[in-house]
């Protein structure tokens, strides 16, 4: 964790910011003193997010109500917020849909859906916040939440790994252009955490979660505390010479199904006593 108040007299937008992932990073950064606004759809979710957060750190969460979909509400959310407390230091692209599905099931509406929500509402978010700091002449942070497979690509979530593929371009695109304008852009690839509304779409039965646990390296899944850790470094003063970044945070799983021998881990000790006699006995033939 940061020095306390690190971020005292900072503003904070933070999109899907009423549940899970988002829920978390936002009160890592209201705990460290930024002044929150969390932006989604729900506004009764979002309400009850800002009062439960508030309660505990004893700094204002604001409840914006935000279609990151459409150009018109994001542009009136962000003036909510400038009415309110002026122009943020920190920017949280985190909104995201996504499903599992056979892509020869999907439909056009489906794949638009997730697109929509995924890429196009980062580029709306991040345009309009970014032409007003620009305007402003005041530096801010960006960080997009992605995932590994954005890198890869993957079955079976087809419109996510594309949609959150762009997101990355984008921000890589931007920390180069926008730099001299004092914004910083930086992703975060997220490995399996384990959150109520992710799962129930993208683990429906329960049962990859067994799956993917025992594929880690590290043997279990991650945090919502610690993603919310790593995002308050980079969004913070500390990091203010990283830009353009794309970290992985999947505990060595992306390493671990990348190489091709890495499945030897199952060998037990007996069987490599074996396989080890045979190597020897086969060199000194």
């Amino acid at each position: 964790m940061l020095p306390p108040n690190s971020f005292v007299g900072k503003v904070a937008f933070i999109t899907g910011g009423g549940t899970g992932l988002g829920k978390g990073m936002t009160s890592a950064l209201s705990s460290l003193g930024a002044q929150c606004f969390i932006a989604s759809r729900k506004l009764d979710v979002l309400k009850e997010t800002a009062e439960e957060i508030s309660t505990k750190t004893g700094n204002k969460v604001h409840a914006v109500q935000c279609d990151v979909r459409e150009p018109s509400s994001v542009e009136a959310a962000v003036k909510q917020m400038i009415s309110i407390a002026g122009l943020p230091s920190v920017v949280i692209n985190n909104a995201a849909g996504n499903f599992i599905s056979p892509t020869e099931r999907l439909s056009p509406n489906a794949w638009k859906t997730i697109t929509d929500i995924v890429l196009n509402g980062t580029a709306y978010v991040t345009l309009e916040i970014g032409k007003e700091l620009i305007k402003a002449k005041k530096g801010a942070a960006f960080l997009s939440i992605t995932t590994p497979y954005a890198e890869t690509g993957s079955g079976f979530v087809v419109p996510s790994s594309s949609a959150k593929a762009g997101v990355e371009a984008l921000s890589k695109s931007l920390s180069a252009e926008w730099g001299r304008y004092g914004l910083r852009f930086n992703v975060i690839q997220s490995g399996p955490i384990k959150t109520k509304g992710a799962f129930s779409r993208l683990d429906p039965s329960g049962k990859f979660e067994n799956i993917m646990t025992d594929r880690l390296p590290t043997g279990r899944l991650g945090t919502v505390e610690e993603i919310a850790n790593l995002a308050s470094y980079l969004c913070s003063d500390y990091a203010s010479w990283i830009s353009g970044a794309v970290i992985r945070f999947d505990g060595g799983n992306y390493v671990s199904i990348a190489g091709e021998f890495n499945e030897l881990r199952k060998v037990t000790k007996e069987e490599w006593n074996v396989m080890e006699a045979m190597i020897r006995k086969t060199k000194g033939s």
